[in-house]
């Protein structure tokens, strides 16, 4: 199958040849002829997979062949609304309707946080077809009289997973309620878990389900592997592998706003370059990272998960997961990055002793063992004392049968020898304020209670524990 079957207006077919886009990928097979007849369409496919142009392609279609009757002169109204959880997601989307629509006569604008408002203001009152947004730009717009949604034909939800994990969730509410009534809707995501079914019923109406199923959760053309290595070695270990591998163009990611700035500073220490991405920093300078990091003048970019989202980058040849995802899809999202368009790349993931649960989590969820790999023996930073050093690099081991029958942990010691730290003491992470668009990320203790800003985790005091630099599972 090729676009031209679908029969699509000839500037779109013109505009995905001059790209190199001939053949539909599946998800784009089978949502682009429903979205096409006016359906409600909901998807599902992994990151990766083109959902874009699944829904962007078939929308143009119709908006084109189908224009909206107005007095000669008459501003365009807003018939179509794409609402997606970041300003990355927003922008990229953004620059496919660009280019899939170039020749339509058809205009859009993007709307999102962390910028002035009065561009987005002035190019609403020229008048649009097509709105991309998130939701709290959306929201503070239409509250100010700005946005005028009666005449809406299409609704897009984009990543419904990512916007309900943010939060989103009453603005995307409150906006569906000032569409009309009558309306073709379209739902899409990476990952379906009941939260989202339970929004897609209440806004979709008799959908076509589009679901398109992997035989690996993760793509074969990724090389995926993790390091046993302690927290205060992953710095250094990070350098090392940059230079060992080589990493020539990788984006990292790490759990915490604070934790992307951190690793920044210390890649900067060890000579390499590397800015950061998240909700606390500007959208200029967001937009200036990611240029840079396309331009290959960056070769690492340190991002925060929520940030990460629309961050389509060609030629990323690694994936560091800096911190272990909480969330086991979430890793499927973080090293989809790499091995896109056909190419292959490598993942790679840190993990102390307090991940060690993420990770059994995320080899359950995509079915196979992530390989070990052996670490290299990383030099201590001005050690304290002989034992301080031995401890560095001493080996992940499991507690002794002597051990046990004294009443310790039957989790492995992992080679500890700060008694607090055996108990699993550490000082709280220090976390930023929610941005707009990006809310606080909160860890989870042993005890499985939350640990907020400011306040310490239950059981945990003054010591960090002592993690590994190289080791067997």
């Amino acid at each position: 199958m090729q676009f031209s079957d679908f029969r699509l207006a000839e500037p779109i077919l013109r505009s995905l040849a001059n790209e190199g886009y001939l053949i539909p990928t599946p998800v784009q097979q089978q949502a682009i002829p429903p979205v096409m007849e006016g359906r409600d369409v909901l998807g599902s496919a992994q990151t990766g997979t083109g959902k874009t142009a699944a829904f962007a392609v078939p929308m143009l279609h119709r908006l084109s062949s189908s224009p909206l009757k107005r007095d000669p002169g008459a501003k365009p109204v807003i018939r179509a609304v794409v609402l997606c959880p970041t300003r990355e997601l927003a922008s990229q989307i953004g620059q496919s309707f660009a280019v899939y629509g170039r020749g339509l006569g058809l205009s859009f604008t993007v709307i999102f946080g962390g910028v002035g408002q009065g561009p987005q203001v002035t190019a609403l009152r020229r008048g649009v077809d097509i709105v991309i947004a998130t939701p709290g730009r959306l929201m503070d717009l239409m509250a100010q009289g700005h946005v005028d949604l009666r005449q809406v034909k299409m609704f897009v939800l984009d990543e419904a997973d990512r916007m309900l994990d943010i939060g989103f969730i009453h603005d995307i509410r409150k906006i569906a309620a000032a569409l009309p009534a009558v309306r073709q809707n379209l739902l899409f995501s990476a990952t379906m878990p009941q939260d989202v079914r339970r929004l897609a019923d209440t806004i979709l109406k008799n959908p076509v389900t589009v679901q398109v199923a992997a035989t690996t959760l993760t793509a074969d053309r990724i090389d995926q592997s993790v390091y046993f290595v302690r927290h205060q070695n992953k710095s250094r270990l990070l350098a090392h592998l940059f230079e060992e591998l080589p990493m020539s163009r990788a984006i990292v990611f790490t759990r915490t706003k604070h934790g992307a700035d951190r690793v920044v500073r210390h890649l900067h220490t060890h000579g390499i370059r590397a800015e950061a991405i998240h909700g606390n920093k500007s959208q200029n300078v967001r937009q200036r990272a990611l240029q840079n990091f396309r331009s290959d003048r960056t070769p690492i970019l340190v991002a925060t998960d929520i940030a990460s989202r629309g961050i389509d980058v060609e030629g990323i040849t690694h994936v560091v997961n800096y911190d272990m995802t909480h969330e086991p899809e979430t890793y499927i999202h973080r090293i989809g990055r790499t091995a896109r368009a056909g190419a292959s790349g490598m993942a790679v993931s840190f993990c102390d002793n307090d991940e060690m649960d993420s990770l059994k989590a995320i080899e359950r969820l995509i079915r196979r063992s992530i390989p070990v790999r052996q670490g290299p023996q990383l030099p201590a930073e001005a050690p304290r004392s002989t034992a301080a050093s031995a401890d560095l690099h001493s080996p992940l081991r499991r507690p002794s049968a002597a051990a046990i029958a004294k009443g310790t942990p039957s989790r492995p010691d992992h080679g500890r020898t700060n008694p607090a730290a055996r108990h699993g003491a550490a000082p709280p992470a220090r976390r930023g304020q929610p941005g707009r668009d990006e809310p606080a990320s909160y860890g989870k203790t042993r005890s499985g209670r939350t640990a907020r800003p400011g306040r310490s985790a239950p059981g945990r005091r003054n010591a960090r524990p002592a993690i590994h630099a190289s080791a067997r599972r």
